[in-house]
């Protein structure tokens, strides 16, 4: 991340399934909305409530944009991170517009309210293979 930016996590519910295009360039995007809804347990009713929800457009690029369309789907409980990006236009009105959206970065399933089954082989980025949390098989394993 570089100087300046500015980094958020974010936690909620995909609205709809990702939107993957391929740019000219030949890189993959998925575009994809989070809505994140705060709840608060009201002690007068004894129940759970809903505040109001914040909806962030996020936009993923290149591989991780081909795991987003792989994996997820319209309702999916998700966390990310990333980084939030003004774009500004004009319409052909000529009229200058601008909006808020995340970067993300990083994207997983929230393990909250259900489990995942993880498939396909880890990058370990190099890792040795005195690594104790390598998934290679002949891999030494960990002291407990």
């Amino acid at each position: 991340m570089s100087f300046g930016e500015t980094p958020i996590t974010i936690i909620g519910n995909l609205t709809a399934d990702p939107e993957v295009k391929v740019t000219e360039s030949g890189q993959a995007l998925a575009r994809f909305t989070v809505a994140s809804t705060p709840r608060m347990f009201d002690r007068e009713s004894n129940q759970w409530k809903d505040g109001s929800s914040t909806f962030f457009r996020c936009a993923a690029w290149r591989a991780l944009a081909e795991h987003v369309a792989d994996s997820l789907t319209k309702g999916s409980r998700v966390v990310l991170s990333g980084r939030i990006r003004q774009h500004d236009w004009k319409t052909p009105e000529g009229d200058n517009r601008s909006m808020l959206a995340v970067e993300v970065d990083e994207i997983g399933a929230s393990l909250r309210f259900t489990t995942v089954t993880i498939n396909g082989k880890r990058d370990n980025g190099g890792a040795s293979s005195d690594d104790p949390w390598s998934t290679d098989s002949n891999a030494p394993k960990p002291p407990f």
